[in-house]
């Protein structure tokens, strides 16, 4: 089971930091991760026992040569042609995972729509808005943060967009 903590906690990851910053309600889970877990999304809405359809993966895309933020509920995949459509792009394929890694300055697995390295364009799944409040990864494995979807979009400039695919 997931601990609760509405407060940063010391040393805390750069997107933590970013939401102390902008003075925006949230809640931190942490858990303990199971590297054999075969998902990390599946595992955050496990471990913290929220829905899958509120627990949301951020996962990094190449459009058209640019990287891309798209962030979709783990219980569904990406559509690579709805992002690219979203972002004005005509192709979009999943980025080489070590250079998601370096621009966002986060772990596969741990990489949160917030407080990138680099601030990429985002697109939020427009699911997100039929919830109060959704989880994404708090910028590590093990690590989520709980916030209201339009925090999340107003934060990352994101564009709200039908990407997901259930």
């Amino acid at each position: 089971m997931a601990k609760k903590s509405k407060k940063q906690q010391p040393g805390g990851t750069p997107a933590t930091v970013a939401l102390t910053a902008a003075g925006v309600d949230y809640t931190v889970y942490a858990y303990e991760h199971d590297p054999a877990h075969p998902s990390y999304g599946e595992e955050a809405a496990e471990a913290m026992g929220v829905s899958p359809d509120r627990v949301f993966k951020t996962l990094v895309a190449d459009v058209d040569g640019a990287l891309t933020v798209a962030v979709v509920p783990v219980a569904g995949t990406l559509d690579l042609k709805a992002l690219a459509s979203a972002v004005g792009g005509k192709r979009a394929a999943m980025a080489d995972p070590a250079l998601a890694e370096r621009t966002t300055g986060y772990v596969r697995g741990g990489i949160s729509p917030l407080g990138q390295r680099k601030k990429l364009p985002t697109v939020l799944d427009d699911s997100a808005s039929s919830h109060t409040t959704i989880c994404v990864s708090a910028g590590r494995r093990g690590l989520e943060v709980e916030l209201s979807p339009t925090t999340l979009a107003t934060l990352t400039n994101a564009v709200l967009a039908p990407i997901g695919r259930a």
